[in-house]
């Protein structure tokens, strides 16, 4: 008699996927560059304002996202189309230069210059030139849409679909939470030794939490029992007396207003695929966006995200917050580190999926797909 999915263990991915370079290499090209890559806070990139320009490095292609006058989004390769200069000299190893007020791009080897759409708009010397075509020269677009508040880009935009179709889902789960409104008021950020898949699998699950998290499972009993059927759309309640994600489960700082009764007293948790986890409380937000920089290091920037009236009150203070997801945070990182040491073993091969840990299985729906050469696009 065939087992139903829900009654079997699963096949992980194969080990090549978390250890291997080259595999890495191809992943990146074919999945990341192919996908929706949140690049963070439209806000916090300087972005919020019209007329700016900010640096971004995905993955190890240095970006400009750029707001013009009317206040819509563009993107850009790093790349003058006259010899390769980057148009805003941007070392990786360096934290990326400021988000700056321009209204136009201009190179500073020849001082070709680009509209902030990516236009070219003057290249000294070239007037004599015969059949000298201007729009053979736009900058290598990148897509460029934002999602309540959050910044996303796309460095294969011919591949891409409206960001707001691929969110739909999410959003609609989310609609009642003022994401867009939200402010940063604590940053935390880790360097992990571990393939960013594997801190995407750790998050997606809760079979974990009883044993690595036993201050966040005294908080959310249900996490303890293994996290099979956990009514997610719902959100899932804290124990008797708390109601968000806090070292004591209660807050001085109010409910964000127009959550219906479940979310006013309980959690929910997104993940947009490849870099985006969302877990959302009551009065606050914890954003992680994961910044893949090898096949077994990701740097992870959690913002937790408050209401602005409450960020600006005298007596505000995220500590409350923050000592909870730090604990938490490192708690998984420590544990995720332990899986990529693990997986380079000669005796590691290949994990398995319990029927609890079906959701963390999407990694492989979200990337498999992903991996296969799209017809007539790089082979990686």
């Amino acid at each position: 008699m065939a087992q139903s999915y829900g009654d079997m263990l699963q096949p992980a991915l194969p080990k090549e996927m978390y250890v291997d370079s080259g595999h890495w290499e191809v992943e990146r090209d074919r999945a990341i560059f192919g996908s929706w890559f949140c690049v963070g806070r439209l806000d916090e990139l300087g972005l919020d304002i019209d007329e700016r320009v900010a640096v971004v490095d995905v993955v190890g292609e240095s970006v400009l996202v750029t707001r013009d006058g009317e206040g819509q989004l563009h993107g850009a390769y790093n790349v003058c189309r006259h010899r390769g200069s980057q148009l805003i000299p941007h070392d990786p190893a360096q934290p990326a230069p400021a988000a700056s007020a321009t209204r136009a791009l201009r190179c500073p080897y020849h001082s070709w210059t680009y509209t902030l759409g990516g236009a070219l708009l003057k290249a000294p010397h070239t007037q004599t030139l015969r059949e000298f075509d201007h729009t053979q020269f736009t900058l290598h677009p990148v897509a460029a849409q934002s999602w309540r508040g959050f910044c996303f880009v796309h460095l294969t935009p011919e591949q891409a679909t409206p960001l707001g179709d691929e969110l739909a889902a999410i959003d609609a789960r989310l609609q009642r939470y003022p994401l867009e409104h939200l402010v940063s008021g604590r940053r935390l950020v880790y360097d992990v030794g571990a393939n960013y898949k594997v801190l995407a699998e750790n998050y997606n699950e809760c079979y974990h939490c009883g044993p690595v998290h036993p201050e966040l499972s005294r908080l959310v009993p249900a996490f303890a029992g293994g996290g099979q059927d956990l009514a997610w759309e719902q959100g899932i309640p804290h124990r008797e007396g708390a109601w968000t994600f806090t070292t004591t489960g209660t807050s001085s700082r109010r409910p964000f207003p127009g959550l219906n009764e479940h979310e006013r007293t309980r959690h929910k948790g997104e993940l947009v695929h490849p870099n985006l986890f969302l877990s959302c409380s009551a009065d606050h937000v914890a954003a992680y966006t994961l910044w893949p920089q090898a096949v077994d290091r990701t740097t992870v920037v959690c913002d937790l995200l408050f209401d602005a009236d409450e960020a600006v009150r005298d007596d505000f203070d995220p500590d409350d917050a923050a000592d909870l997801w730090d604990l938490v945070n490192r708690q998984d990182w420590a544990v995720c580190e332990s899986v990529q040491r693990g997986m380079r073993s000669r005796a590691y091969a290949q994990g398995w999926f319990a029927p609890m840990e079906d959701a963390s299985a999407d990694i492989r729906r979200w990337l498999l797909p992903r991996l296969v050469p799209r017809e007539g696009g790089s082979d990686g």
